[in-house]
């Protein structure tokens, strides 16, 4: 790989968790000061934050271009790291590395991605409750929680996806229906959160999307204050349709 400019590569035509492991690995294999260039369909900094922890603060992160579907980031090794082999979990995430007002994007997005089983390492320099209080009152009976360090500038935890999210709701009254597909991600977004503002309990609403929205169900389980219900009525590879209900 030349340190000049290269391709650009186009992650969009990946789901988000194929995204994460392929940039990973190139950037496990960059020499030093070279860089490769990718394009994303949404801002990828909870991807910068991954990086910084699994490799070390050897990560140039620049945006070439930002918005709508063409989010395009050059990234450079810097120096050379041996980086962190996982061994007992999936990914690791630092939060010492990032803003306090970013951890929930950070760790949601992440958590979203994860299959049953797997295992996120969260670090912070102090306790992180607000993330804590969160999997207690959303993921109750789907997740565990386990403290492997808990010193005064060092907090170490495991957080373990126990189980998928749950499926399956009769009797709701359908009020929308709507693709997203021909949106920018950031429209995308809207739509959905109007689509479900517009909603009473009791009633639903049906989006088609180009790939697994899981992350956003994760973001609207730690910020809605709506009870809800999430059910795929289509699984890909390239449509992916679910309805929204608003329990009551």
């Amino acid at each position: 790989m030349s340190n000049t400019t290269t391709e650009a590569l186009d992650m969009r035509v990946h789901v988000p968790i194929e995204r994460h492991k392929r940039l990973i690995q190139l950037f496990k294999e960059l020499p030093v000061g070279e860089h490769f260039v990718f394009i994303n369909d949404h801002d990828p900094i909870p991807l910068f934050y991954e990086f910084r922890t699994i490799f070390g603060d050897v990560v140039g992160w620049e945006y070439l271009n930002r918005g709508g579907r063409d989010w395009k980031m050059k990234v450079t090794r810097t120096e050379a790291s041996q980086g962190r082999e996982f061994t007992d979990i999936s990914t690791l995430l630092d939060l010492r590395k990032a803003d306090e007002k970013e951890w929930k994007q950070i760790v949601f997005h992440r958590y979203g991605m994860m299959e049953e089983g797997d295992v996120m390492e969260l670090i912070s320099a102090v306790q992180p409750k607000e993330i804590h209080g969160i999997f207690v009152r959303k993921f109750e009976g789907k997740h565990s929680w386990i403290y492997k360090k808990q010193d005064p500038e060092e907090y170490v935890v495991h957080i373990k996806k126990e189980s998928k999210s749950g499926l399956g709701d009769d009797g709701y009254s359908i009020v929308d229906t709507f693709d997203l597909r021909p949106y920018p991600p950031t429209e995308r977004h809207e739509m959905f959160y109007k689509g479900f503002a517009d909603i009473k309990p009791g009633e639903a609403f049906e989006f088609i999307n180009d790939h697994d929205p899981i992350p956003l169900y994760y973001q609207m389980e730690a910020q809605s204050k709506d009870p809800f219900k999430w059910e795929y009525i289509e699984k890909g590879p390239e449509k992916w349709k679910v309805r929204v209900i608003k329990t009551k």
